[in-house]
């Protein structure tokens, strides 16, 4: 079973179900994903984007899930069962381990503002995070921006998979 499943039951607004995801991520346990990833270092990273129109967010989880769901409504869901997906989701939960220490804890993290990328890791300890503007990121100025593009190969590759 994958960490992020369909509910039954009736349909939520978009911003609800978007919540909702999100916050099933942030407060992944161990348990829950068995013990296969009980040693796992990093439970799950999570990149958001604000834009103007909505907050992106895409989420690998160790268990191999990943998804990119959006603050407005939609997104892919369950991306991780391709196997692009998963190979590029495994290098940046690889890389999530490099840039841990470059995280620092948070609680609670609110959603980003528009043109602010935020990298979150779910660990055993708590939630680990850190944000940076997106165009120093993409223009390679900032010190995260190998976890950055280790991060936007995971969307290419959902893109790719979506297109085919």
């Amino acid at each position: 079973m994958r960490f992020f499943g369909r509910k039954q039951g009736g349909e939520q607004p978009p911003a609800d179900v978007y919540e909702g995801l999100r916050q099933q991520v942030l407060h992944l346990r161990p348990e829950q994903l068995g013990d296969a990833f009980a040693g796992a270092e990093i439970l799950a990273l999570l990149m958001e984007t604000g834009y103007p129109e909505a907050v992106a967010t895409l989420a690998a989880v160790a268990d191999g899930t990943t998804s990119l769901y959006f603050s407005n409504g939609g997104g892919f869901i369950g991306a991780g069962s391709h196997a692009g997906v998963a190979e590029a989701s495994r290098r940046w939960l690889d890389a999530g381990r490099t840039f841990l220490p470059e995280l620092g804890e948070v609680s609670e993290p609110p959603l980003p503002a528009v043109g602010m990328t935020q990298f979150l890791a779910v660990t055993h300890q708590g939630i680990r995070g850190a944000v940076a503007h997106e165009d120093d990121l993409a223009g390679r100025t900032h010190p995260l921006s190998p976890f950055f593009f280790a991060a936007q190969d995971v969307i290419t590759q959902i893109r790719l998979t979506e297109n085919a």
